[in-house]
This record gives structure tokens, C-alpha cells and sequence, in this order.
């Protein structure tokens, strides 16, 4: 039977199957312990256009902030939500990819204000209220339809093979926590993310306004190996801020390191973008990186 069914024969389903073959018989087996994947998530397991998931969750408890406080509309990004232009917000990201922070600082102190003095239980819980009840801006359908259906075969592959799958996102871990499991079978423990100060106070745990570490780039690796402890044999991802964690896969033919190319044009709902993985794609080919294209690759891209 195939594992796969949302691939189409040849190109990168040919290549996980290979790996995935080698690694588990034979000679070539790894040990279990050893069989570790990571997956970044937003435009690598699920849909991040036109805005990443809990973008829009921070747009509207912005709007609520800015209406309260019309001194806060003046700032950076409440203005930008305040005017219902978000271009800022998405320049801040881009320009970001390109090394340049300065606008990344006053989005991150705005996400971290949103939740400051929280309980993570009262977080997930308006969390897990937003995933119910939110639909794709553009596509008009819950979240959970969004879902790569071929990433999600590709996680239950895995699994099946004995290895351990994490997410490890520049996302913030707990805004993710409360849907891995149900869209990717991936159990909250075993999601890596940004994170969000906490403290402990009077029986709680709460969010202080502050962010304890930011997970992109080179700080992928680390919190994996502070997590994990061990090198990941397969690493898959879609951007440049993902361009570390693919490095940091097991070298050679011991690790897999596959790069989702968005360059669907057929009109089955991901809109085609190259912008913030130019790097990690004109890469590919000299790091050993098989490139996964959405459209030559995947047969169907979201659950039926």
C-alpha cells in the first residue's frame, strides 16, 4: 500500500522513500534513538499566505488594544492595524529575511505585550477558542483544512518507521501547541518554538512581557539540540530561516534535508512564492537538498 498517496511517483516521493528504506534496514539502519525529523510549520506543514495563522490571532487582539488606547495607535504595529494597511507588518517580515531587525523588534514587543500576565491554561484556552472558530482569510475554510495533506502522510511515514517527529517553528510554541496533534498527530511536547517569558505566580504560570528566545535562523539548531539532544536525521522546511536546521541535519547519506518550493500555479489554493527562500533554493542543489515542488510533486494539497 502506498504510505504516500498525495505524492505523486518519482521526484521527492522517490527520494523520501529511498531514505526512509535505507535508514530503517540493512546496514545503512539507524538505530531508533537515532531517527529524529523536524519540521518547520507555518508554509512547511500548513498554509502561511496571505499572513501566518497567529498573525491574524495578534491583529485582532492589537485592534482591541489600539481602540483602547488611542497614544498606543500611534506606534508601530498598532498604527498599521489601526489603518487597515498591514503592508508594515509584512515589510517588518521581509525585512527580516534579509537580515534587517530593526522593524522585527517593535512586532515582537507588540507580541509579547499581548499576552503579558496570561496563565498559559487561560492562553490555550483562547487559543484553542481561535482555532475552532477562525477561518483562512482568503480560502475561506477552517484552519484545519489548510493542512499540507501530503506533509501530513509524510509526519505519519515517519512515525510509522520508528521515528520521533518534532515541530520546530520561528512560530511561538504555545500559540502551536494546541493543534499539532490533532492536524499532524504531533503531541504538544514534541513542538519547538518561539517562546514567551514565563514566571511563576501564586499557584500559575504566566506570560511576563517579554520574549525568552526567538527560534529562527541559527537558533533552530540550538533548540533542538537543547530539546532533542541529538542531530536530526531528516529536516524539512520551506524559507531561509529554515536554511540552519536543514544544515544541521545528520551529514551525508545518514541525513534527509527537504525544502517545500511553493511554485503552484495550477489554482489548487497555495499561492506560488519564491520571496524569503531565495537563498535556501538557489542553495539546494549544492547542500544536498531536495527541493519538494508543490505543484509537480503533489497530486492534491490540502485534506479532501
Amino acid at each position: 500500500m502506498n504510505a504516500l498517496p498525495s505524492w505523486r511517483p518519482g521526484g521527492a516521493r522517490d527520494v523520501i522513500e529511498r531514505f526512509v528504506a535505507d535508514s530503517t534496514h540493512g546496514d545503512t539502519a539507524l538505530p531508533p534513538a537515532e531517527r529524529v525529523a523536524v519540521f518547520d510549520n507555518d508554509g512547511t506543514l500548513w498554509s502561511e499566505k496571505p499572513m501566518p495563522t497567529q498573525l491574524q490571532w495578534l491583529v485582532a487582539r492589537w485592534a482591541e488594544a489600539a481602540r483602547a488606547d488611542p497614544d498606543l495607535a500611534a506606534t508601530q504595529p498598532y498604527a498599521a492595524v489601526a489603518s487597515g494597511d498591514l503592508s508594515w507588518v509584512g515589510q517588518a517580515v521581509d525585512k527580516h529575511a534579509s537580515g534587517d531587525d530593526a522593524d522585527l523588534r517593535l512586532l515582537l514587543a507588540a507580541v509579547t505585550r499581548a499576552t503579558a500576565g496570561m496563565s498559559v491554561e487561560d492562553y490555550g484556552r483562547v487559543v484553542g477558542d481561535f482555532y475552532a472558530q477562525a477561518e483562512h482569510p482568503v480560502l475561506g475554510v477552517p484552519y484545519a483544512a489548510t493542512v499540507y495533506q501530503p506533509m501530513v502522510e509524510l509526519v505519519q511515514f515517519l512515525r510509522e518507521n520508528d521515528f520521533a517527529c518534532y515541530v520546530v517553528s520561528a512560530g511561538e510554541r504555545d500559540f502551536m501547541r494546541p493543534m499539532t496533534e490533532q492536524n499532524y498527530g504531533i503531541p504538544p511536547e514534541a513542538v519547538i518554538g518561539s517562546a514567551m517569558g514565563l514566571e511563576y505566580v501564586d499557584g500559575e504560570v504566566r506570560y511576563v512581557d517579554a520574549l525568552a528566545f526567538f527560534d529562527d535562523g541559527p537558533e533552530k539548531p540550538v533548540r533542538v539540540w537543547s530539546r532533542i539532544g541529538r542531530r536530526p536525521a531528516v529536516a524539512v522546511g520551506n524559507s531561509n530561516g529554515d536554511r540552519e536546521m536543514l544544515e544541521y541535519t545528520q551529514p551525508g547519506a545518514s541525513g534527509l534535508r527537504l525544502l517545500v518550493h511553493h511554485d503552484d500555479d495550477t489554482g489548487r489554493g497555495d499561492e506560488p512564492y519564491d520571496k524569503g527562500a531565495e537563498t535556501v533554493l538557489r542553495e539546494a542543489s549544492d547542500r544536498d537538498t531536495t527541493v519538494i515542488s508543490v505543484r509537480d510533486d503533489w497530486s492534491r494539497v490540502f485534506p479532501s
